[in-house]
């Protein structure tokens, strides 16, 4: 176990890790980060008995009126010397540190989200994983670690579940113990619930970084070369439909952020999500979220049902924020419509598994299609598809950058414009690796001409 956890991150948090087609140099220290007063878990069971006691007797006396008007720097003060008092009347012994430990647990646990706060206040954390009370996991710089943080009891976790869920009007409980949720911050949230989580509440927390990362700030984490960029960023300009595929905590969500800054600040953009995520930077937005169903077995709003609205709304473009089942087909029909230039992430280990599973996505769909039929109509709709990969050093890389050919018989063609080799790895165990390269002509070369980027398209290729 780690012996204490920094809490205020001073610097933007690391979605990538740094490699390059040449050796990177080495990562900066991490900074120095202030720590917020906690009490020890090794403190004696005695003195922990009687920290308890405070802590009911100062949420005894406290008004929920008066604590929802006071701000948390003097919610903190207030509650200190709350428990002060209080321990003077007990004679509980106490010293400074310990008071304001306890003071700061309440106050995250009235206002916050308890023992999870400092961690969300942590930039360089991506992950936190909570299973059951006893056991959190964070994941800093592609590596996990467990940290010294637990709740109380089942009870202490399961109010904190509740809490997210109720934050966005959802419901987490016995009867619906499975939640997806997000924070203030766009955090996204799983929740499993006794008795599906048979060791206790089960918390995941994907957090993003405050401010939208670029391909600039990518190209320093080394999750592509300037070349790769440089194409990618052609092919938003050019209204390409785009396919993000990846594995789990890969990167796909920050790529297509990035990718979605290259759309023009006039077009009308909707975004269909399970839990809204994407942090676009145009002013002509639409954001629609998916709505599970009630107790009574009613409302659900599927990413299919908004999909189908979505070409309603007179969208430009349409990006999905991933897509799991029969909206696929929609999304299919959308891109063959007329709304060049969407996008929406997929889970997948390369990129032709990326097509399988589309494939089988819209059998999902009961439309009757042939396999032949469906394969048609994914290569009519999807021009490129980017593979990131979260690596065994812990880096996100794209790996692969893939053109839809066409289709030959029953078979895909398809042309890897960019496919990431490692070549080695550094004394410290970062991965070394450099691009190949296809200088083949395009299948949208037009579309790149229409665009006038053709020319540059074919410079970023030759610089790799």
């Amino acid at each position: 176990m780690l012996e204490s956890i920094p809490v205020f991150g001073r610097r933007q948090r690391e979605e990538v890790a740094p490699v390059l087609s040449t050796p990177a140099p080495e990562p900066a220290a991490t900074p120095q980060q202030t720590d917020v007063a906690r009490i020890p878990l090794d403190t004696g069971a005695s003195v922990r008995a009687e920290i308890a006691e405070l802590r009911t007797l100062c949420l005894g006396r406290m008004d929920a009126t008066a604590v929802a008007a006071l701000s948390p720097d003097r919610l903190l003060v207030e509650v200190e010397r709350l428990i002060s008092d209080i321990a003077t009347d007990k004679r509980v012994q106490l010293n400074a540190r310990e008071q304001r430990a306890l003071a700061t647990e309440l106050v995250d646990d009235m206002l916050g989200l308890g023992p999870l706060e400092p961690l969300l206040l942590d930039e360089t954390i991506n992950d936190i994983m909570v299973n059951g009370p006893d056991h959190v996991f964070i994941e800093r710089s592609g590596k996990l670690l467990q940290v010294p943080v637990r709740f109380r009891d089942w009870a202490h976790l399961t109010n904190i579940a509740q809490r997210i869920a109720a934050s966005v009007g959802r419901r987490v409980d016995e009867a619906s113990p499975m939640c997806d949720a997000r924070l203030k911050d766009g955090s996204r949230v799983n929740i499993v619930l006794p008795p599906l989580a048979i060791d206790g509440p089960s918390i995941s927390i994907r957090k993003f970084a405050k401010k939208p990362i670029d391909f600039k700030k990518l190209i320093e984490f080394g999750a592509m070369t300037p070349p790769i960029a440089r194409v990618l960023e052609i092919a938003a300009r050019c209204r390409l439909n785009i396919i993000v595929s990846g594995g789990t905590g890969s990167g796909k969500t920050t790529m297509m952020n990035a990718l979605s800054r290259f759309i023009d600040a006039t077009e009308r953009i909707v975004t269909v999500e399970d839990a809204a995520e994407l942090q676009l930077q145009q002013p002509h937005v639409v954001r629609l979220e998916t709505r599970p169903q009630s107790l009574e077995g009613k409302g659900e709003v599927t990413a299919r049902d908004l999909v189908r609205n979505a070409l309603r709304m007179r969208p430009d473009r349409i990006i999905i924020g991933e897509t799991r089942g029969a909206e696929a087909f929609d999304m299919l029909q959308a891109m063959n419509t007329g709304h060049d230039g969407s996008m929406s992430t997929i889970h997948a280990n390369n990129t032709r598994d990326a097509l399988s599973r589309i494939e089988n996505m819209v059998q999902m769909s009961s439309m009757g299609l042939t396999p032949r039929a469906i394969r048609q109509q994914v290569c009519a709709a999807v021009n490129i598809i980017i593979q990131v990969e979260r690596q065994r050093d812990g880096g996100r890389r794209v790996v692969q950058v893939t053109e839809i050919a066409g289709i030959e018989g029953e078979t895909q063609l398809l042309n890897d414009i960019f496919k990431l080799e490692i070549t080695g790895e550094t004394a410290t165990g970062r991965l070394v690796g450099r691009y190949e390269v296809s200088r083949i002509r395009s299948t949208f070369t037009e579309r790149l001409q229409y665009y006038g980027l053709d020319r540059a398209w074919m410079a970023a290729l030759e610089e790799v």
